[in-house]
């Protein structure tokens, strides 16, 4: 009997302790007189209402008390609609203190879109305070003379608030300042010019407004260095030299071929021409046979053409240069 009752003691006891957990965890007690303390005016009801709500009243009463103790009044229903959309309450709230306290101009609303736009809100506020230092890849760009520069620039940004929801971001502003660079470049007329004032460069860039419709404001642009790269019109000048020797050879050789085959075409015609001589000779004899048979062609008259050959090739002999005697090797 006494067994019985000892167990029953330490069954009601466990059962006690549970209900005491399940109350103080649903009634935070602890977490509402801390509340209290610190001026932050928030009922056992409503913390038991962000339980429902799946909202821990930890993150907003804190929170809540951290922004009074800075001078900052926030809404509670505001603070859990924002954790329930997935922002980070604490992250705003510490932005919110940070730029009241550099007399910056930010209310939760911009903090939260901010914040619910995946941008870092306090890092925005922190870049706001302290301007970030955004070092360039090195630009290439070629003078009017030809000279190719190779130029680095360091861009000094501050965060613009308002525009950091919707705004472009770091790329956009290097891609826009080697844009600049590239133009200032290559409207110089010497590369000279260029390395005795770089500031003209930075000059030029920050006044075409490059920070327009993005996340950050351009406070400078200083060019860190600049190298010479290469001679890019000689080269150009070499290239348009060799195109144009291949061309004139290409017109010289298509002249040859040319002049071959005409070559060519006026041997064959002298050939042909030779062709039809030794023919026509050939056919002498025989229109002599005919002219006798005919009687068109006497004897005497064949004699005189018989002489007429025979001087004929006397004459082309005596007209032809005598013949060195070959060398007894």
């Amino acid at each position: 009997m006494e067994e019985s009752n000892v167990f029953m003691i330490i069954v009601i006891g466990v059962a006690a302790l549970i209900g005491l957990w399940i109350i103080f965890y649903f009634i935070p007690v602890g977490l509402w007189f801390t509340a209290l303390l610190s001026d932050v005016r928030v009922s056992l009801i409503q913390l038991v209402l962000m339980r429902w709500r799946k909202v821990p009243p930890q993150v907003i009463v804190r929170n809540l008390i951290t922004a009074t103790k800075a001078g900052l009044k926030l809404n509670r229903n505001e603070m859990e609609a924002h954790y329930l959309a997935g922002g980070n309450v604490n992250a705003v709230v510490t932005a919110l203190i940070s730029a009241d306290k550099a007399n910056m101009d930010l209310d939760f609303k911009t903090a939260t879109a901010i914040d619910l736009a995946g941008r870092d809100v306090l890092e925005a506020v922190q870049m706001s305070v302290n301007p970030k230092v955004i070092d360039t890849p090195p630009v290439t760009a070629v003078a009017k003379d030809g000279i190719q520069l190779i130029a680095k620039a360091r861009v000094t940004v501050r965060a613009n608030i308002k525009q950091l929801v919707g705004g472009a971001g770091e790329e956009t502003v290097l891609a826009r300042v080697g844009e600049g660079v590239v133009s200032s470049i290559g409207s110089a007329d010497s590369h000279k010019k260029v390395l005795e004032n770089p500031d003209s460069i930075s000059k030029l860039v920050l006044n075409k407004g490059l920070d327009s419709g993005t996340a950050f404001e351009i406070l400078s642009i200083d060019i860190a260095d600049i190298d010479i790269g290469k001679n890019i019109g000689a080269v150009l000048q070499m290239d348009q030299a060799n195109a144009d020797k291949n061309i004139a050879q290409a017109k010289a050789e298509e002249r040859r071929a040319m002049a071959v085959a005409t070559e060519q075409e006026m041997k064959a015609k002298a050939q042909e021409a030779r062709a039809n001589v030794i023919q026509a000779e050939a056919e002498i004899p025989m229109a002599i046979a005919d002219s006798f048979r005919s009687g068109n062609l006497g004897i005497m008259d064949y004699y005189k053409f018989r002489n007429i050959q025979a001087d004929t090739k006397m004459r082309d002999s005596i007209a032809e240069p005598p013949s060195r005697p070959k060398e007894k090797s």
